[in-house]
């Protein structure tokens, strides 16, 4: 429920998310290079920098693509036997809850939140959604209300990100993204999880715990130009 998710952004706010305004904190992160180091490469220039881009890619990807969103949408409602526009719960920046919006692909029955390419809830055309991430689009209204941003941390569900702990938690300062590092290294992970004799275990003790190096490594490397990369390289396929 909404008033959960706010009880769970208020744990998050108060209790895992280093407050790099507070002069106690930049005195303990001089003595944790490695908590530090976020604080020196993501400047505040550079996180106005790369809102302004997400800002604008947003809005002219919604004024470019919403007649298709549109269809997709009509199509995954037809498809599904329900509402085409999936709303779910997603942890955020700061560790605030917020809705991410997606197309549904799957078919409203019982089942985990770890997602194979078998799971027999996925219809034909919502494989054809997810193979070419057309799913993520309406995500675009997500990065215009500053929810997301175009390349970041994919937003997991509550569960996860409270498992992270110490200098993992500097995760929470970015706001999630639509691609990624770890989106595209593992690109394949629905075919992953599959071949997996257990896919929750396997998610849990090996992907994610991959995927939180990698946002880390992001993080502490983030540059303009390895955003345009990593972007151009999920447009590219």
């Amino acid at each position: 429920s909404y008033s959960w998710g706010l009880h769970y952004s208020q744990h998050f706010r108060t209790s895992s998310v280093p407050n790099y305004r507070d002069r106690k904190t930049v005195e303990r992160l001089g003595r944790h290079p490695g908590e530090r180091s976020s604080l020196l490469m993501m400047t505040l220039e550079q996180r106005i920098a790369k809102r302004g881009f997400d800002l604008f890619a947003s809005v002219i990807g919604l004024a470019v693509l919403w007649p298709l969103i549109l269809l997709c949408w009509v199509l995954a409602s037809l498809d599904t036997g329900a509402n085409g526009l999936f709303v779910q719960v997603r942890v955020g920046r700061g560790g605030k809850p917020f809705f991410v919006l997606k197309l549904r692909t799957m078919r409203p029955l019982p089942g985990t939140s770890v997602t194979t390419s078998l799971d027999p809830r996925i219809t034909a055309l919502g494989a054809i959604f997810r193979r070419f991430k057309v799913d993520e689009l309406p995500q675009l209204w997500n990065v215009a209300r500053g929810e997301m941003s175009i390349v970041g941390p994919r937003p997991d569900v509550p569960g996860f990100m409270d498992r992270l702990s110490g200098d993992q938690r500097r995760i929470l300062t970015l706001r999630p993204g639509i691609t990624g590092p770890a989106t595209l290294k593992y690109r394949e992970e629905e075919a992953i999880l599959g071949r997996a004799a257990d896919p929750e275990l396997y998610n849990a003790e090996v992907i994610w715990p991959d995927k939180v190096c990698i946002n880390l490594d992001y993080l502490d490397n983030w540059t303009f130009s390895r955003d345009l990369h990593l972007i151009w390289k999920t447009l590219a396929g």
